[in-house]
């Protein structure tokens, strides 16, 4: 990269357009950067940097400061830098943000940063980027190196020599990684460490989760049986009583112990789990029993009570027997008086035939026409015989037969229906009570999830309390260092001008010795002549005679007055060396507090102070709330298996609900289509049936009235014949003995009942009997009770094994589903310590928790720091006459502070080691200039072998003895090969003297400064 022009207008001391030309200086290939102290001479070096990266880092207060104190509010504020890499021109121009007047109306307004960067062509320009964003853009990819990199390599600023050879470990960390980028290795420890608290939280989320699935096993393991006790205080108390295993962040040998614990809990927890199955065999094989010995008592009990209602059967019909044979002499008497009313009954019927049977042909005809007009309503009479009417009656009564328990049917329906819609009642308050604890399930895993969130969440903020506590501490530090930079610098700069005080003084001197010696030369001819006597040869021309000898002016210097300029002179180089010690140390202090604070303001890093005792503070809260979370997490587990029992319990009882209800439906429902049947269209089944009843009876009237019609017209022509056949045939000798047998129907079926009655209960008696006393029965009454009690007694024991089978296979299946989570949580722990191990692994090892506390980083950046000493030592050697080399080392710092990058002088005189800060100032100066060309070397290869066509060196050299200062001289002319174009700040006038090509920088009695060149043209050297 060379650098053609810089154009300087408005800029720090410059308020006129300043026009710099480093082509100009290109064929001599040195030059030196001139004027006094405070003219500007960095501003130059500054003006550059502002031009291609829009910041100078020397000024903290920002853009605003970079604007001439000198302009007027018109005047503009503008950099340009015209520059060729790559074979390319390129030209950047800049303006800083600056308070100008408003164009219209009065006041001030702002005018805002502006930068344009594009190819020079010929004459003109084609613009590339317009805007400060475009511009840095471009400018990193044309140039290949970021502002750091750039003030190390070409701009080799004051203070920055020196720095980067005496800085500590730390300092020179931060140099080197801004120059090579290397902070992505903090980026991949930050994410290692971050991988590893969460790996180190998942396993620890894990261990929590097993333990609680552990301690939940404990509570079921408790709830075995009697019958396992004794195990169960050897093997669940075991599981009980284990330590929970620590988390991974723990010592090896806790984890250890952890793990091993876990182990020896799942095992007792299989165990465990054994045990209830071998407890539901038990159950299964007691209730098996239970169910056989109630079966066999309930067959006892059957048999008793069947022969007890057989016994009391028995003596009941012995009991009736008695009684039926005490009556047969009354029974024969009835059946002896009913033969003779049967005989008579014929007779009876002939002697009121003749009279009745007219009577009844009247009665009949007119009994047909009220029933015919009955019957009318219902259908026509006319033409219906009586056989249909009969067998209308029968079908009729046929049909009420098959409605009359429909009727009870119909009548039941309401009750049905109220009972359905108590139990459907029944099920929507069951079914409210399944979704309320579905909706409070379904909430579980949002809330688990919430809390895992904040879980997560407050682990990851507590785990960056170590980095919280640093950082505060790092803050405070670089808080006070940055405090101490204000007094540093005012320090500084009292030094600064007692150093260019006692320069001019000694000058001053210099001169003064100058003149001296001027005057005394001139004016020896008269001293000599002083002492020349006549006779005596002259000790110049060796005459005796002395014809004019010359006389003394009136400023004759003496050699006394020679010597005391002398001793002042010698005063006044003492008086600017220690000057100059003292600012060198007041810069070196400032530039230590400067580094220590970062570079940054106070109020920056109070800020940062007070950010990072927040984020301690936000990290300190985190772990208490995470306790809180992990107690929340606890009580959210036991609250889903609560409501998970209970949604067990309310879907038994919504599906036997479910059931009985859809029982009552289909039985409603058939019963509504039964009674629909039986109403046909009547309004109910009952009104049917009375409308049916009236049709059967209105049919059988008509039937039977008919029939009475013809009976009575032939019992009237049949009565006569009839009478004196029925005596004679009746077997009576006269009427009078028939008439006297004569009963009424009533007392005939009276006496036939009681005679029927009577026969059929002695034969049904007698029978039954007979079949009972062949079964032998005991004449003692034979006891029920005892063998209901042992009934009731097996129901009660069935029903306990029954209970306690439900109750073990529930043990055994949670105890299943405990140890498959169980397995499998402790699965996923293994795993995850694996992982977590691995992580951690890498995570020391990239943060340097080792013995010589060498991070990632400090190992890369060791690489690059012995690369940047070879290239280093290639001249050191020569400057130093092959005394000194540089070598990197690293060994262990100071009280195990982080090493890696230690930096140390091998004195070949010695053939020890030394701390760079044992040199003397002239030795640490061709060190520090050294270190920065290697430096610099190495910082160009890396960003892709650029050219550095031109260097600028600003740095005193005033503090070097002549033998160092030629030294260094021969340093500066060995930069120039390869057409490289080398400036150099300095105001020695030993230097001064040996560069003739030179850029001036002079103040202007208006207090504002101007550039001029100085060149020498090849055929002038």
């Amino acid at each position: 990269m060379r650098i053609h022009r810089v154009e300087i207008e408005g800029f720090g001391p410059f308020r006129r357009r300043q026009v710099v030309d480093l082509d100009a200086y290109a064929a001599d290939g040195l030059f030196l950067i001139g004027g006094r102290t405070g003219a500007g001479k960095s501003s130059i070096l500054d003006a550059i940097t502002f031009a291609i990266f829009g910041s100078v880092p020397r000024y903290e207060g920002g853009e605003k400061r970079l604007r001439s104190d000198h302009c007027e509010p018109d005047d503009p504020t503008s950099v340009a830098v015209e520059f060729t890499t790559g074979g390319t021109r390129w030209r950047i121009e800049r303006s800083p943000e600056y308070e100008r007047p408003k164009k219209r109306g009065d006041g001030m307004t702002t005018a805002p940063a502006r930068a344009q960067m594009g190819e020079v062509v010929g004459d003109s320009v084609d613009w590339r980027a317009a805007k400060d964003r475009d511009v840095a853009n471009l400018v990193a990819e044309v140039v290949g190196l970021n502002q750091q990199q750039f003030l190390q390599v070409i701009l080799l600023a004051q203070g920055r020599f020196a720095r980067f050879l005496l800085a500590d470990n730390n300092d020179r960390q931060k140099l080197l990684r801004t120059l090579f980028g290397s902070r992505r290795f903090e980026d991949y420890e930050r994410e290692l460490d971050q991988r590893r608290a969460s790996a180190e939280a998942t396993v620890a989320e894990g261990r929590q989760l097993l333990s609680v699935v552990l301690d939940q096993a404990d509570g079921i393991a408790a709830r075995l049986p009697s019958s396992s006790e004794a195990a169960a205080d050897g093997e669940g108390g075991a599981i009980a009583d284990a330590a929970t295993a620590d988390g991974p962040g723990r010592e090896t040998t806790e984890a250890a112990a952890g793990r091993a614990s876990e182990d020896m809990r799942i095992a007792e927890l299989e165990r465990a789990e054994q045990r209830s199955r071998h407890e539901v065999e038990i159950a299964e094989a007691a209730e098996a029993e239970a169910r056989r010995r109630r079966e066999t008592a309930a067959e006892t009990f059957d048999r008793l009570r069947g022969e007890r209602e057989k016994q009391e059967q028995r003596d009941g019909l012995r009991r009736r027997l008695d009684e039926l044979e005490a009556r047969i002499d009354d029974i024969e008497r009835a059946r002896a008086e009913l033969t003779a009313a049967r005989r008579a009954e014929s007779v009876r019927g002939a002697l009121d035939g003749a009279g009745r049977a007219l009577a009844a042909v009247a009665t009949a005809v007119s009994a047909v026409e009220a029933a015919a007009e009955r019957w009318s309503e219902f259908a026509s009479g006319e033409g219906v015989k009586p056989a249909d009417l009969e067998r209308i009656a029968t079908e009729a009564q046929q049909r009420i037969g098959e409605w009359r328990p429909v009727l009870a049917v119909e009548q039941s329906l309401v009750a049905d229906e109220e009972a359905l819609a108590a139990l459907r009642d029944e099920a929507a308050r069951a079914q409210e009570r399944a979704d309320e604890v579905a909706a409070r399930l379904a909430e579980i895993p949002r809330r688990r999830g919430e809390l895992d969130a904040a879980a997560k969440s407050a682990t990851e903020t507590a785990g960056q309390r170590r980095h919280a506590e640093n950082r505060l501490t790092s803050a405070t530090a670089q808080l006070e260092a940055a405090r101490e930079v204000a007094r540093l610098a005012s320090a500084y700069e009292r030094a600064a001008a007692a150093a260019e005080e006692a320069l001019r003084a000694r000058d001053a001197a210099d001169r003064e010795l100058a003149e001296l010696h001027r005057r005394r030369l001139s004016g020896y001819a008269a001293e000599l002549a002083a002492e020349l006597s006549d006779g005596v040869a002259c000790a110049v021309c060796g005459s005796t005679a002395h014809p004019a000898p010359a006389e003394r002016d009136d400023d004759h210097v003496s050699a006394e007055e020679i010597d005391a300029a002398e001793e002042r002179k010698a005063h006044a180089s003492r008086t600017e060396l220690a000057a100059s010690e003292t600012r060198r140390e007041a810069q070196r202090a400032l530039a230590e507090a400067e580094a220590k604070s970062g570079g940054r303001s106070v109020e920056q890093l109070e800020s940062e102070r007070d950010a990072a005792a927040e984020e301690l503070r936000a990290a300190t809260a985190a772990a208490e709330e995470l306790k809180a979370i992990e107690s929340a997490q606890r009580e959210l587990a036991e609250e889903e298996q609560r409501l998970g029992a209970e949604r067990t319990a309310v879907e038994t009882e919504k599906t036997e609900l479910a059931s009985r209800i859809r029982s009552a439906e289909d039985g409603l429902e058939k019963n509504r289509a039964t009674v629909k049947a039986a109403r046909g269209d009547a309004e109910s089944v009952a009104d049917r049936i009375e409308a049916e009843t009236r049709r059967a009876a209105a049919a059988e009237a008509y039937a039977e009235a008919q029939n009475d019609a013809l009976r009575a017209e032939r019992a009237a022509t049949e009565a006569a014949e009839a009478l004196d056949r029925a005596v004679r045939d009746a077997g009576f000798a006269d009427v009078e003995s028939a008439r006297t047998a004569i009963r009424d129907v009533a007392v005939q079926e009276q006496l036939e009942q009681r005679i029927s009655t009577h026969d059929g209960d002695l034969r049904s008696t007698k029978a039954a009997l007979m079949e009972l006393e062949f079964l032998v029965l005991p004449e003692e009454p034979i006891d029920v009770d005892g063998a209901q009690a042992a009934l009731a007694a097996a129901d009660d024991a069935r029903d306990a094994a029954v209970a306690h089978l439900s109750s073990m296979r529930q043990l055994a299946a949670a105890l299943q589903d405990a140890l498959r989570r169980a397995q499998e949580a402790h699965e996923s722990i293994a795993a995850a310590v694996r992982a977590a191990t691995i992580i951690r692994d890498l995570a020391d090892a990239v943060a340097g928790r080792n013995m010589k506390k060498m991070d990632l980083e400090t190992f890369v950046l060791a690489a690059e720091l012995e690369g940047i000493v070879e290239a280093a030592n290639r001249r050191l050697d020569e400057m130093s006459d092959g005394r000194y080399a540089l070598q990197h080392t690293d060994a262990l710092a100071y009280r195990n502070a982080a090493s890696g990058l230690g930096l140390e002088v091998l004195d070949r005189f010695t053939g020890q080691p030394r701390s760079p800060r044992s040199l003397s100032g002239g030795e640490t100066f061709l060190a520090s200039l050294a270190l920065a060309l290697g430096l610099a070397e190495v910082v160009t290869n890396r960003a892709g072998g650029i050219t550095l066509d031109t260097l600028f060196i600003d740095e005193g050299f005033g503090s070097l003895d002549s033998e160092t200062l030629e030294v260094a001289m021969r340093t500066l002319d060995g930069l120039r090969e390869g057409g490289r174009t080398v400036g150099v700040i300095s105001h020695v006038e030993a230097m001064k003297e040996q560069i003739p090509a030179q850029l001036r920088v002079d103040r202007t009695p208006q207090g504002w400064s101007t550039v001029t060149q100085e060149t020498v043209s090849p055929l002038g050297r």
